[in-house]
C-alpha cells in the first residue's frame, strides 16, 4: 500500500483542481440570491478560474523544473487552500472573483507538476498503472464535480464548495512531504521571465475572448481586439523562445509529430468531451426544473465509465501504441456526442443522456492516461514540468474554447427555434435561455401568453442542446482521424545488408 501513497498525494490534488472548474457552476443560481448579484457577473466566478489556470500552467511548469516539482506542488496546495477559505468567506462578488483568480494560480502550480512528480515515483508497469489511476480520477472528476457541488449547495451552503477543499489540502500537503521524494531541480540558469510574461499573456488573451464572445458574441469589436492581442504576443512570444537559450517551451517539440499530436489531443478532447456539459445543466435546472444535485447526477455514468476504463485498462494501455489508444478514445468520445444529438428530442428528459455520457466516459478513460505518459517520453527527463504544462494549457483552452464555441451553438439554435412562435425578439429570448434565466423569460411575457412562452423555452433548450452534442461529436471524430495520423509511426528504416546478417565470430588462430 506504501507504494501507492505518491499516487494517492498527486490524485489528490488533480481531483481538487479539476472539480473546481465544474462545482462551481450549479451553485450559481444560489449565489445569486445569497450576494445580490446578477447571473452575468457571477460566471466570473467560474471564467476567473480558468483563465488563471490556463494562463499560468506553462509557466509553473518552466519554474518547477528550475526550482523542484514536489517544492512547487506544496506550494500550490497551499495557495489552493488559502484562496478556498478566502472563496468561502467572500462578503462579495469582488472579493469571490478575485479569491477564484488567486485559486487558478495555485491550481496552475499543481497541475503543471502532477506528470514529473508520477514520472520520478514509478517507472515501468507501475508507471503504466500510475497514469491508468490518475487518468480515471482526473476523467471522473469534471463529472463529479457538479454532483458535489449539488450536494454541497442543496445540504449546506454554496459557501461549502470550498471550504471542503480544506482538509483535504492539509491532508495532501501532510502526505506530499512525507512520501514524496525531494528531487533535486532538473534545470539549471536564468528563468525566461520575458517568455512567461508572454505566454500568459496570449493564453490570458485568448481564454477572455473566448469567455467574452460566449456572452457578447464574435463580432463583438472587444473579443476581436482580444484575439489581435492574444496573436500578437504569441508571435512575441515565439521570437522570445527562438532567441532565449533555456526557452520557457522549447519550440523544436513542435518538429516532433508525436508530441504536436498529443497538444491536439488534449485541445480537442475536453472540447469534445466536458465542455457541453455547462449547458446540459442550465437545460437540466432551468428548463427543465432539476435540482443541482439531480443535474449534478445526470454526469455519473460518464464519472464511472471513465473511472473503471482507466483504472482496470490502464496498466494494459500502457505501451500500446499512442495513437490508437488516444484515436480510439477521441472517436469513442465523438461518438458519444452523435448518440447523445440522437437520442434528444422535444420532450426528451436526464434518461437520454445516458448511453451518450456512457460512451463518451469509455472514450476519457481510454485516452487521459495515455496523454500523460507520451507527452513526459516525449521530451528530456529535466524538462517534465514544462511537458506537463504544454499539455495542461492546451486541455484548459480546449475546455473554454469548446464552451464559447457551443454557446454559440446552443444560442444560434434556440434563435432558429423560436423564430415563428410569436416572440418579439427570437435572438434576445435564446440568449436569456442560454444564460439560465428562463425564469426571467416567463415571468416577463403577459399572463395569457406564459404557457406559450414556456413550451416555446423547453423546445428551444433542447434544440440548443442537440445542437451542441451534434459538433461536440463531429470534433471528437474528426479529432480521432486527425491525432491518428499525427501520432502514426513512421516506417522503420530498412536495414542494410550487413545489418541485416550477424556479422560472424573471428577464426580463432
Amino acid at each position: 500500500m506504501r507504494k501507492w501513497l505518491p499516487l494517492i498525494t498527486v490524485c489528490l490534488g488533480t481531483f481538487m483542481l479539476l472539480i473546481d472548474v465544474t462545482i462551481v457552476n450549479v451553485a450559481l443560481p444560489d449565489m445569486v440570491g445569497d450576494l445580490d448579484a446578477s447571473f452575468g457577473a457571477l460566471q466570473w466566478v467560474v471564467d476567473a478560474y480558468a483563465l488563471a489556470l490556463a494562463a499560468l500552467v506553462l509557466g509553473a511548469g518552466s519554474i518547477a523544473d528550475r526550482f523542484g516539482h514536489r517544492r512547487i506542488y506544496v506550494g500550490g496546495l497551499a495557495l489552493f487552500a488559502l484562496s478556498s477559505l478566502a472563496c468561502g468567506l467572500a462578503p462579495g462578488t469582488g472579493v469571490l472573483i478575485g479569491a477564484r483568480a488567486v485559486q487558478g494560480g495555485g491550481a496552475a502550480a499543481m497541475f503543471a507538476t502532477t506528470f514529473a512528480l508520477l514520472n520520478s515515483a514509478y517507472a515501468g508497469r507501475d508507471r503504466g498503472s500510475a497514469y491508468g489511476v490518475w487518468g480515471a480520477v482526473a476523467g471522473a472528476s469534471a463529472a463529479v464535480g457538479p454532483i458535489l457541488g449539488g450536494l454541497l449547495t442543496q445540504g449546506v451552503s454554496w459557501r461549502w464548495i470550498f471550504f471542503v477543499n480544506l482538509p483535504v489540502s492539509a491532508v495532501a500537503i501532510v502526505l506530499c512531504l512525507r512520501v514524496l521524494a525531494p528531487v533535486r531541480p532538473t534545470v539549471a540558469g536564468r528563468l525566461d521571465f520575458a517568455g512567461m510574461v508572454g505566454f500568459t499573456v496570449a493564453a490570458a488573451a485568448a481564454t477572455y475572448a473566448l469567455i467574452r464572445a460566449n456572452e457578447d458574441g464574435w463580432s463583438d469589436a472587444g473579443v476581436r481586439w482580444l484575439l489581435v492581442v492574444s496573436v500578437v504576443a504569441l508571435a512575441g512570444f515565439t521570437v522570445i523562445e527562438v532567441r532565449f537559450g533555456q526557452p520557457l517551451f522549447d519550440l523544436a517539440l513542435l518538429r516532433n509529430r508525436t508530441f504536436v499530436g498529443v497538444l491536439l489531443a488534449g485541445f480537442l478532447l475536453t472540447f469534445a468531451a466536458f465542455a457541453g456539459f455547462s449547458y446540459t445543466s442550465i437545460w437540466l435546472q432551468t428548463v427543465r426544473g432539476m435540482s443541482p444535485i439531480g443535474a449534478g447526477l445526470t454526469g455519473l455514468p460518464m464519472s464511472i465509465v471513465a473511472f473503471v476504463v482507466s483504472a482496470v485498462f490502464g496498466r494494459v494501455l500502457h505501451g500500446r501504441r499512442p495513437d490508437l489508444v488516444i484515436g480510439g478514445g477521441l472517436l469513442a468520445v465523438g461518438a458519444g456526442g452523435l448518440l447523445t444529438a440522437a437520442l434528444l428530442h422535444g420532450s426528451a428528459g436526464w434518461p437520454a443522456l445516458v448511453p451518450g455520457f456512457a460512451l463518451v466516459g469509455v472514450g476519457v478513460g481510454m485516452a487521459t492516461p495515455i496523454l500523460g505518459s507520451v507527452s513526459m517520453s516525449s521530451v528530456p527527463a529535466t524538462r517534465g514540468g514544462m511537458a506537463a504544462g504544454a499539455v495542461n494549457t492546451t486541455r484548459q483552452l480546449g475546455f473554454a474554447f469548446g464552451i464559447a464555441v457551443l454557446g454559440s451553438v446552443f444560442t444560434a439554435r434556440a434563435r432558429a427555434d423560436l423564430s415563428g412562435r410569436g416572440l418579439a425578439d427570437p435572438a434576445g429570448a435564446a440568449h436569456t435561455i442560454a444564460g439560465g434565466r428562463t425564469d426571467a423569460l416567463v415571468h416577463a411575457a403577459a399572463p395569457e401568453h406564459r404557457t406559450l412562452v414556456d413550451g416555446a423555452a423547453h423546445s428551444a433548450a433542447v434544440a440548443g442542446v442537440q445542437a451542441t452534442y451534434l459538433v461536440a461529436g463531429l470534433v471528437g471524430v474528426v479529432a480521432a482521424v486527425l491525432v491518428t495520423i499525427l501520432m502514426r509511426p513512421g516506417p522503420k528504416p530498412r536495414a542494410t545488408p550487413r545489418e541485416a546478417t550477424p556479422l560472424a565470430a573471428p577464426a580463432a588462430n
